[in-house]
């Protein structure tokens, strides 16, 4: 698993509302090997990654947007007009399906306290321009921490499917028991009326006995008085 992801191309969202500086930062991310997508608004990488509808229109610049869009990583600008920087963190660090992305914040202004902003508010990196090509090196690492999570996270759901489908069956094969105890409570009844039935032949018969032993009482001759001579 570990070489399969070693040697994945990565996929850089590249996010800068100056036209030089977006093609600087894809010159250096291509001449690291990173596959490059760029726009030029926090509003366009938002659309782009999914969250603003399917129907958006997307002006951007993509080495193949005919495969599935999988961004590995998002590198943007601070200070850009309308949603800055900082925005665009808050907003992908606040969805459930993109918040594993690791983000890298750029900027011309060496502010401490928009640093470590920033990094609080969960950013990896705070790179000052002009972007070098040895701040490359720092964004492999990012990506696969972030990868390897995203295994892990996605091992334990199979764990808990699979656990879940194992109770499912178990709870299904053992109902046909529940239902074989039912099957023996209700024949008791049978057995119940069999029951009467010999009752009722036992009182039939003693009636006879008893009714016949009248009959020979009936019939017995009587004893003959004595004569008298």
């Amino acid at each position: 698993m570990a070489v399969a992801i070693a040697e994945a191309q990565f996929h850089v969202l590249a996010v800068d509302d100056s036209l030089p500086d977006r093609k600087l930062i894809e010159r250096l991310l291509k001449t690291s090997s990173f596959q490059v997508t760029t726009v030029d608004s926090g509003t366009k990488a938002l659309e782009f990654l999914g969250l603003h509808g399917e129907d958006a229109s997307i002006s951007v610049h993509a080495d193949h947007l005919d495969v599935e869009v999988n961004v590995n990583l998002i590198i943007t600008d601070y200070c850009m007009p309308g949603m800055t920087g900082y925005d665009l963190l808050k907003k992908i660090k606040e969805s459930s399906s993109l918040r594993d992305i690791p983000v890298v914040i750029m900027s011309s202004e060496n502010i401490p306290s928009r640093i470590n902003r920033c990094l609080e508010e969960g950013a990896n990196e705070f790179f000052l321009k002009p972007v070098r090509l040895s701040d490359m090196s720092k964004l492999k690492p990012h990506i696969m921490k972030s990868r390897c999570k995203e295994h892990y996270h996605q091992e334990e759901e199979d764990d808990l499917l699979s656990n879940s489908d194992s109770n499912t069956d178990s709870n299904t094969s053992s109902n046909p028991t529940n239902n074989s105890s039912g099957t023996d409570t209700i024949s008791n009844p049978t057995n119940n009326s069999s029951d009467t039935t010999d009752n009722s032949s036992g009182d039939s018969s003693s009636a006879r006995k008893r009714k016949a032993e009248a009959g020979k009482d009936e019939i017995s001759p009587k004893t003959s008085r004595p004569r008298h001579s």
